[in-house]
């Protein structure tokens, strides 16, 4: 069905047909001469106003699906005619635009904006007795910034300089053709396109530099900027902590030559050469002394700032601190390797640990008895490239004087009276690894020479075989004895000495570094808690002063079976100072030790059926540097000869204890 121009109506096979008031517009689909051929559309528009003007064209079906396939942006039609709208909403739907929505008046138009974001309003600029400005200055007000594109028939130098003033995009006369329609909303379109990429490269250049001012801010590196005057322009919270003291939100100094200080003065030398050379200054380190943080070593670099055509703008400094490198992986670690405290201290001692554990030295560890020397070695082995390799222990002081060396160089079948095989000593089974002589100090005269030969060789000959084993052997010494007095007396070989010596880790004592008390003692508390089985659920603030302030003669040791003795004792949920000795609760009353008796009825008392020896049940004693011969063998009676329980008993090492019977000379069976 055609509708034509008069409004006469024909049926014609394959048309698709449309009318309005004011023009009459017919599309007509004609058949191909020959099948397969592609079939032409062949378009009239014929309109109404102007009845003498009418175009003729031809658009190919393919060509009209490529027109439809471009990108869909919203279009806003608003006038008064029914059939405009229908005829310009179909002319543009064919062109692939869209989606099309209509309006017939202002109200319609302010509702649809509301409700929808457009990318084109094409509207009447006369609507039903009302002036188009009318919407236009609404659809500003609204917040509508897209191309705006007024249809008038009534077109005046002043209706059109008040169209251009409030912003339209374009203003176009009637008759209004599909040409004329197509070829405005592309260019409308286009424009918005370009509107659209601005505000988005806008939007994202504007987060670009949020996200730089952000990182200029946090970063821990001082970075400052200068012009080519040597004005500064950016100066950042880090520069600030460092160079202006505690006011960090006062105003950066002017310029460069203001800055004063180690840092300061190199800051201005760096800048002033990259402004004279145009040219990097590379890293170099500098020590000040920050306001804030105490002393601090950073490393300085300066390099000039270009613009895109190489013209120079100025100098960025920035200055990295380097001394935090070991210090912030350990600021407030409170475990490392096994160890529970968060001490300065013993912060320094894990730094120690990480930058020597990789290199391949020598390392001799002090501290007194309970302090953690093994676990300092096993620290140091796991943080050496040797960690997936053996780590071999051996206590020299548990080991009797004629057996330590067959146990440490091995020995051949028939070397001596019983050597009834042969026997791989410590030192090749730690080939590739570590080997931790425990107890150092306490080897005799023979032993260190042979230890001295090894060390200087890699070689060592296992008893009863002359032809030498070399070995890969990362060695680590460990002792609670006084070496160097040792070596004024003649019983320590000066140069064994300083081989062992390369690096000391010493291990401070647990009165000299209080401030890890707590979490050390929270961490044993926890753990005996759970493994006993028992509902305690806190230590009172009385038991935590008394605990934080005894002085520990015996170290992490004796608090550890201090703890343990008080989760045992504890019957409520608040582990209180009854729990614990009186060595701690009352400093100034030095309590005798038991009598084997009463160490029988305490150990009867507290027992579990299951257990034939608890290591959860302690002999209240004096700490081990006043233990005595009496002591001893009253421990190792209370054991019924067991040295390993004896030394849990008395809250000593088992190393210790053997080294004290050695020079005690206490007969173990006679007990």
């Amino acid at each position: 069905m055609v509708q034509m121009q008069g409004g006469n109506e024909v049926d014609y096979p394959g048309v698709i047909s449309m009318s309005c008031q004011r023009s009459s517009c017919a599309v007509i689909e004609r058949p191909a001469g020959r099948r397969g051929e592609d079939r032409e559309m062949h378009l009239f528009v014929n309109n109404a106003i102007n009845s003498t003007y009418c175009q003729e064209y031809y658009l190919k079906p393919s060509r009209i699906q490529d027109m439809v396939n471009v990108n869909k942006m919203p279009i806003l039609i608003v006038d008064d005619d029914e059939g405009i709208r229908i005829t310009f909403e179909r002319f543009l739907v064919r062109e692939g635009y869209g989606p099309i929505v209509t309006a017939s008046n202002v109200a319609g138009a302010l509702a649809a904006v509301r409700e929808h974001v457009f990318d084109l309003v094409i509207f009447d600029f006369t609507l039903e007795g009302e002036r188009g400005v009318s919407l236009l200055q609404q659809l500003r007000e609204a917040g509508v910034d897209c191309p705006v594109v007024v249809i008038t028939g009534f077109l005046d130098v002043d209706s059109a300089s008040e169209i251009v003033r409030m912003g339209a995009f374009d203003y176009v006369p009637k008759p209004v053709n599909k040409q004329t329609l197509l070829r405005f909303t592309a260019q409308a379109l286009r424009h918005r396109s370009l509107q659209n990429e601005k505000k988005r490269l806008v939007s994202e250049n504007e987060q670009y530099r949020r996200y730089l001012e952000a990182v200029f801010r946090s970063v821990q590196d001082a970075i400052i900027t200068v012009d080519a005057d040597m004005n500064i322009i950016q100066f950042n919270k880090k520069a600030r902590e460092w160079m202006l003291g505690p006011d960090r939100e006062s105003q950066p100094p002017g310029m460069i030559s203001d800055l004063h200080g180690e840092l300061g003065d190199a800051c201005r030398e760096d800048a002033l050469q990259v402004v004279n050379s145009r040219s990097e200054v590379n890293e170099h380190r500098i020590e000040f002394q920050s306001i804030n943080e105490g002393k601090r070593v950073v490393s300085l670099n300066a390099a000039p700032v270009l613009d895109d055509s190489n013209a120079f703008k100025g100098v960025v400094l920035v200055a990295h601190d380097i001394t935090t490198n070991g210090v912030k992986r350990t600021r407030d670690r409170a475990d490392f390797h096994g160890y529970t405290d968060s001490s300065p201290a013993m912060q320094e001692v894990y730094s120690l640990i990480e930058n020597v554990g990789k290199v391949d030295t020598t390392v001799l560890i002090t501290g007194e008895s309970g302090t953690g020397k093994e676990l300092a070695a096993e620290a140091l082995h796991a943080e050496s490239p040797r960690r997936n390799m053996p780590l071999v222990k051996v206590d020299c002081a548990s080991i009797p004087e004629e057996l330590l060396e067959s146990e440490l160089f091995g020995h051949k079948k028939g070397a001596f009276t019983g050597a009834d095989r042969d026997r791989t000593g410590r030192i090749l089974k730690a080939d590739g690894g570590t080997l931790f002589l425990d107890e150092i100090g306490d080897i005799s005269p023979r032993m260190q020479l042979r230890l001295l030969r090894f060390l200087q060789e890699q070689t060592f000959y296992p008893v009863g075989q002359d032809k030498p084993v070399q070995v890969d052997v990362r060695l680590i010494t460990a002792t609670n004895a006084d070496l160097k007095d040792k070596l004024k007396k003649g019983l320590f070989r000066e140069d064994l000495y300083y081989r062992l010596r390369v690096v000391e880790v010493n291990l401070p004592p647990l009165r000299a570094r209080r401030e890890g008390l707590p979490v050390l003692i929270n961490h044993f508390f926890t753990r005996f808690r759970e493994k006993l089985g028992r509902d305690i659920s806190a230590i009172s603030d009385q038991a935590m002063a008394a605990l934080t302030q005894y002085s520990w003669p015996g170290n992490v040791r004796e608090l550890e079976h201090t703890i343990e003795r008080a989760c045992v004792l504890c019957t409520g949920s608040t582990l209180s100072l009854e729990c614990l000795p009186d060595e701690i609760t009352k400093p100034n009353i030095q309590r005798p030790l038991r009598s084997a008796d009463e160490q029988n009825n305490f150990v009867e008392q507290h027992q579990p059926a299951n257990e034939s020896f608890p290591a959860s049940r302690r002999i209240e004693l004096r700490s081990s540097p006043a233990l005595t011969r009496d002591d001893i063998v009253d421990a190792l009676r209370l054991a019924g000869g067991n040295k390993v329980k004896a030394a849990h008993l008395l809250g000593i090492h088992r190393s210790t204890l053997y080294r004290k019977i050695s020079r005690l000379r206490i007969a173990v069976d006679a007990t």
